[in-house]
């Protein structure tokens, strides 16, 4: 089955509906299954006066507070059919995280039939079970979170109608950009052993190579935060792939998919012609006659690999010789 990789736009629109419209070009040509938004209300979203990240204190702003950061990072109802239809047009899947009651009900409505769960709302047992009871496909991000949240989490969504079969988890660390020393990939293996579920990763290192890591490792989806220039105003462009770097992870991952092939240890069909050229035989050193015991002296192993296998030594060795051989024939 082929790793999901949904294109992480984020709000990296800056509130613009044709930004998001470049972003949605961005992510189709790079090959990418998804690309996904994020759908909230502010005023349901944060207390206000409440804190920034301290990622977000760096990249934007200082002096606004997270709601008024957030307020201005708002799509509305025809915004949001307006990239939907415009994500058809360019034959790619629209995906939303919601991050509110009323989000979810809204992307419900519009016909979403996958719901990205962020990590902040692994705790928040109403909104998880809001979404398992939609019974529609769940990917479940679990940054911040010991293993124990994650079940709690899983059973909740569960138990709200949502089958297990039809839930990834997302291995994750919420730190923008997050240090290569925290990454901690192994983990998302113990999450796999742990509840038999589908796994996959949420990055938000800087560069490509720990999301072909966890393809290699066995991740059946793959998130990845991309922007149209690092350099723009807002609070996760700088920990963003730009267009040619998203570009390359896509590809990277669709190598690796064929590369990690099936577990079955046989020659290639591409290799099967090197097996004459690069194999050996048993090959006559010096002149044999005809009855003549075949021994070390008169024998040798020799390219090409057409012959009698050197396997056969064992045999060979101490047999009379049923006809005459030249210096260098196969026997």
């Amino acid at each position: 089955m082929s790793v999901f990789i949904i294109a992480e736009a984020g709000v990296n629109h800056n509130g613009s509906v044709d930004l998001a419209k470049k972003l949605i070009d961005v992510a189709s040509i790079s090959g990418a299954d998804a690309v996904k938004f994020q759908t909230f209300k502010a005023e349901n979203l944060i207390v206000k006066n409440t804190q920034k990240a301290d990622y977000q204190k760096q990249t934007t702003d200082a002096s606004e507070s997270q709601l008024d950061m957030i307020k201005k990072l708002e799509l509305d109802l025809d915004s949001h059919k307006e990239l939907i239809a415009y994500c058809q047009k360019k034959d790619i899947m629209f995906l939303s995280t919601p991050f509110d009651h009323e989000s979810i009900d809204l992307l419900s409505d519009l016909g979403l039939q996958i719901f990205k769960i962020p990590s902040g709302e692994i705790t928040n047992l109403p909104y998880l079970r809001h979404i398992g009871s939609l019974d529609k496909k769940v990917v479940l991000s679990t940054g911040m979170s010991k293993l124990g949240e994650v079940g709690n989490a899983l059973d909740i969504l569960i138990n709200a109608g949502t089958s297990k079969d039809n839930i990834t988890v997302l291995h994750a660390n919420t730190m923008y950009p997050t240090p290569m020393e925290d990454v901690n990939l192994n983990a998302m293996l113990t999450i796999q052993k742990e509840f038999g579920v589908d796994i996959g990763y949420s990055d938000h290192t800087l560069g490509i190579e720990v999301d072909i890591a966890a393809v290699a490792m066995g991740a059946s989806c793959i998130e990845k935060h991309f922007t149209l220039d690092k350099t723009m105003n807002g609070p996760d462009h700088k920990a963003s792939l730009e267009p040619e770097e998203l570009k390359a992870m896509v590809g990277a991952i669709r190598n690796i998919e064929k590369a990690l092939g099936s577990f079955e240890k046989k020659p290639s069909p591409s290799e099967t012609v090197n097996i004459d050229v690069v194999r050996k035989s048993i090959v006559v050193k010096t002149n044999i006659n005809k009855g003549d015991i075949l021994d070390e002296n008169n024998l040798c192993v020799k390219r090409p690999g057409n012959g009698v296998s050197p396997m056969k030594w064992d045999e060979v060795i101490g047999a009379i010789s049923s006809k005459d051989y030249n210096a260098d024939e196969l026997i």
